[in-house]
């Protein structure tokens, strides 16, 4: 099965998406909690981040560090 990212919540007892898809049972799961944005520039603020963050991980230590200024829309 390809990686897919999709939307989900928690209801205080699980984590539940929040549209239907096909998930096989057992299926092997990454779990990013995300703080409750106010609005979608706080959300952008977020994601840009985050990319941040992983692209700085895909390196190794002798990397520079990574800004959100070196984050490039397309």
């Amino acid at each position: 099965m390809p990686t897919v990212t999709l939307k989900a919540h928690y209801d205080g007892e699980r984590i539940v998406l929040d549209e239907p898809f096909d998930l096989p049972p057992d299926s092997p799961l990454m779990v990013t909690v995300l703080p409750a944005a106010a609005d979608d520039q706080s959300g952008h603020a977020l994601w840009t981040a985050l990319s941040a963050h992983n692209l700085s991980r895909a390196y190794s230590d002798s990397e520079p560090d990574y800004t959100q200024a070196d984050v490039k829309r397309s």
